[in-house]
Parts: structure tokens; C-alpha cells; sequence
């Protein structure tokens, strides 16, 4: 098994400002209000999946040719026919009007997503509420696209996107900005994708074969051994050293 020493030392290689250009991250430090970086960041961990090169590229025609680089701005004044035939992969155009009415009317009568994802946390049923939020307000017209970017944590999938919009908002360091504090970085789940499975096993820190919520608990449980107060941010390293290390 890699030891905790080995451990550090990948996140003093990976965990550094020169990887955020090519992360999802990235749109996160595009900004400095506060609800502008937690609606990028949660638009962005929605298209977080397939090809890195594809979805943020698709991500910076969304920010940037039709959010016009306001967040806020968009979500508080969306219209459906703003966003015209965007879309990407499964993500078809009435997917994304029904998400971002749904976030319109989240910010038009409450404080946004960080109260939304704080309210969850102290049911101790934090995903579930943030989904079954979007799921009782999404249009009778969304496809596979609505449920594969917002999934059911009760289908026990590895929330993977979630887990890492967390850690973005809740952690502080040189790649997360950790503008939420109503959780501490030793809740978090360890975003658990193929790359950071394979090299997980293959430090001997995960036993579990499936990519499921369960072996996001064995790892992050694991990890919690070798920094109790913060195991995520072994994340970046697992995942710089998995994807450079095929």
C-alpha cells in the first residue's frame, strides 16, 4: 500500500495553480461574487463528464458566448430561448432550460445553492434534498440528459460530480476557493471517477471493484486515516497521477 509520505508528495506535485487550466475547476476562478463562483462551479460539475477537452469547450461557450461571463446574472434572467440548440451529449436543450429555470427560481426566492446544499446537510440528507429539490420542479419534458447530470444518490452511483462541486465550494487551497462554511473538509466524499478508481486499487487504498457510493466510503474512510481533517485533498493528486499514468 502507498504510505502517507508518498501520498503528500503527489499533492505538492498535483494540487497546484499550473493544473487548473485544464480542470473543470477552472470556471470557478473566472469570477469573484460569490453566487457568480457557485453557479459556475455547479453549472460545470453538471457537464463534468466524457471528454475533458469537449465539455470545456462546451462550458466556455456556454460562460462566455451566452452567459456572457455573468452567472448570476443569466440564471436571475433566463429565458428559454437564451441558450437556443446548446447542448452536449446526453444534456439536451430542454434539459438545460428546465435546469436553469429551476436555479432562476432558486435565486429569485431564497439565497442560492449554498442554502439549498446547507438546509440538506442539516437534515443529514444532504444530496437527496438537493436533488428532490430539482427532481419536483423539473418540466414533464426532460430526458436522460436532466437525470444523468442531477442523478438519484439513492441509486447508490458514486455522486461523483457532487462530491467534487463540494469539495470545490467547502475546501481552501490553491485550487478550491472554499467560500461555504457551513460544512468542514472532513465531510467531504473523495470525487470518485475510472481514474481515481484505478489508481486508488492499484495503491491498495480501495478493495471495492465497483465505482459505487460504497467504495466512495471505503476510500474516503481510508484516506481519512492518513489526514483526518481534509482526505479530499489527496483527490487532485489520485487524479493528476491516474490520467498522466494510464
Amino acid at each position: 500500500m502507498i504510505t502517507k509520505s508518498e501520498l503528500d508528495s503527489l499533492v505538492l506535485k498535483y494540487e497546484n495553480k499550473d493544473f487548473i487550466k485544464d480542470d473543470p475547476v477552472q470556471f470557478i476562478h473566472r469570477f469573484k461574487n460569490k453566487k457568480d463562483v457557485e453557479l459556475a462551479g455547479f453549472i460545470a460539475s453538471l457537464l463534468a463528464y466524457g471528454s475533458r477537452v469537449q465539455f470545456i469547450k462546451k462550458l466556455d461557450d456556454l460562460f462566455i458566448n451566452i452567459a456572457h461571463n455573468e452567472p448570476l446574472n443569466f440564471i436571475l434572467n433566463f429565458e428559454p430561448e437564451l441558450i437556443g440548440d446548446f447542448n452536449y451529449r446526453f444534456g439536451k436543450p430542454v434539459d438545460f432550460i428546465s435546469i436553469f429555470k429551476i436555479l432562476k427560481e432558486l435565486y429569485r426566492t431564497t439565497d442560492g445553492l449554498e442554502e439549498l446544499f446547507n438546509y440538506g446537510h442539516q437534515q443529514g440528507k444532504m444530496f437527496e434534498t438537493v436533488v428532490d429539490y430539482f427532481y419536483a420542479r423539473a418540466d414533464k419534458s426532460v430526458g436522460q440528459g436532466f437525470y444523468h447530470m442531477i442523478p438519484n444518490p439513492r441509486n447508490n452511483g458514486a455522486m461523483k460530480r457532487m462530491c467534487m462541486y463540494l469539495r470545490w465550494m467547502v475546501r481552501k487551497s490553491s485550487v478550491d476557493v472554499g467560500i461555504w462554511k457551513f460544512m468542514k473538509p472532513s465531510e467531504l466524499y473523495i470525487p470518485l471517477d475510472v481514474h481515481v478508481g484505478r489508481i486508488s486499487r492499484q495503491m491498495g487504498l480501495l478493495t471495492r471493484k465497483a465505482n459505487d457510493f460504497k467504495a466512495v466510503e471505503e476510500l474516503t474512510d481510508k484516506l481519512r486515516e492518513f489526514c483526518p481533517d481534509d482526505p479530499v485533498k489527496y483527490d487532485f493528486a489520485m487524479f493528476g497521477y491516474g490520467v498522466n499514468h494510464k
